[in-house]
């Protein structure tokens, strides 16, 4: 039985209002997929972004090397290919050239046949108060549920 692997970025759905959402595959190599099976990747500081060509990359995104890799062992922070069917490349390219959106990855994991997959979002950027208003309402929760606690005890 394989351990289930999920990484996720949380901050960006701090930093970004989520418009839409796309499951991608990822080309790898054998150590980097390896290296995920070990939960060794962040995907925190990494966005997507089209090629002339109209492929879409993964930049940023970090996969720590393989410590049984050797001379074999892939590059830490190398642009991997991102793969989408044409109609969801074209779309997703159209809102991105149009409006000023950005994609970015939100989640990383393993599917049920060993894939990994890249979950991506068209996202548009926050105003400084959004993210006040995030904050305010998260805290208001906490404390709410502390109450509540603190109430049934």
């Amino acid at each position: 039985m394989q351990k289930k692997i999920n990484i996720q970025n949380k901050k960006a759905r701090f930093e970004y209002e989520i418009l839409d959402k796309f499951v991608a595959g990822i080309q790898l190599t054998g150590t980097e997929i390896k290296s995920i099976r070990l939960s060794q990747a962040r995907i925190t500081e990494s966005f997507c972004e089209f090629n002339d060509r109209g492929e879409l990359f993964i930049v940023n995104m970090y996969i720590q090397e393989y410590m049984f890799g050797h001379h074999f062992n892939h590059k830490p922070k190398s642009e991997r290919r991102l793969l989408l069917n044409k109609r969801e490349l074209r779309s997703l390219k159209k809102d991105v050239e149009a409006k000023g959106n950005t994609i970015v990855p939100l989640k990383l994991f393993i599917n049920d046949r060993g894939f990994a997959k890249l979950e991506i979002a068209l996202a548009k950027g926050k105003q400084t108060h959004d993210k006040r208003n995030v904050i305010k309402d998260r805290d208001n929760k906490r404390d709410l549920a502390r109450i509540k606690k603190k109430f049934n005890t």
